[in-house]
């Protein structure tokens, strides 16, 4: 890695580092949501405050600090010799700057709208793929976290068979994408627990 990728690596950390949860929350008069709920400070729980707007708003941040990183490096990367391998760390340092955020005492979310943006900079119809798997665990089984595991899962497998059909895949963004889907599933290891113990909360319900 060179001085200008670290650079730029350096900055996407930055970025993700940005907790939109609490800004958002504190920039509406809401309290911090890692102080109810599951301690999280990710949309989801930023919804249990009771303010739809405000999770929406934390959701489109989230994700966008995941995307802007790596489209910078896309756009401006090539004339200083940064490619595919810049991008998809670009992309991982974002992941990584929510879940250890340097601005919040390294207390961050679960990083799965952030690791949604990061794969709509990486492949559009990736992301929509991964969004519709999502969605349909979600429709069916009502539980945000056992959604968020499977297309953590379902992410670069999905990359891989696409590669050659609908994009040429990446070594470099495959490993990234494993990285993340590796590290979503470690932070949803409580989740994980009370699933099987079937005492995880389901969309829509509150937490005390």
């Amino acid at each position: 890695m060179n001085a200008t990728s670290a650079v730029a690596v350096l900055i996407a950390y930055l970025i993700g580092s940005l907790s939109f949860a609490v800004i958002v929350s504190r920039a509406m008069g809401l309290s911090d949501p890692r102080t109810y709920g599951s301690g999280n400070p990710g949309a989801t729980n930023v919804l249990r405050s009771g303010s739809k707007p405000a999770a929406i708003v934390t959701l489109l941040l989230d994700a966008a600090k995941g995307w802007l990183p790596v489209m910078l490096v896309k756009w401006f990367g090539p004339a200083y010799g940064l490619g595919e391998g810049t991008q998809a760390l670009a992309g991982l340092a974002a992941f990584l700057g929510h879940l250890y955020p340097v601005f919040f005492r390294f207390q961050g979310g679960k990083g799965v709208a952030t690791a949604v943006g990061v794969l709509l900079a990486f492949q559009p119809l990736l992301a929509l793929a991964t969004l519709v798997t999502f969605a349909i665990i979600v429709f069916f089984f009502r539980y945000v976290s056992l959604a968020s595991i499977v297309a953590s899962v379902f992410a670069p497998a999905y990359y891989l068979v696409g590669d050659g059909v609908a994009w040429q895949a990446s070594g470099f963004k495959t490993l990234a994408m494993i990285a993340m889907g590796l590290l979503l599933i470690w932070r949803h290891r409580a989740n994980i627990q009370r699933l099987l113990a079937g005492t995880e909360s389901k969309l829509g319900q509150k937490k005390p």
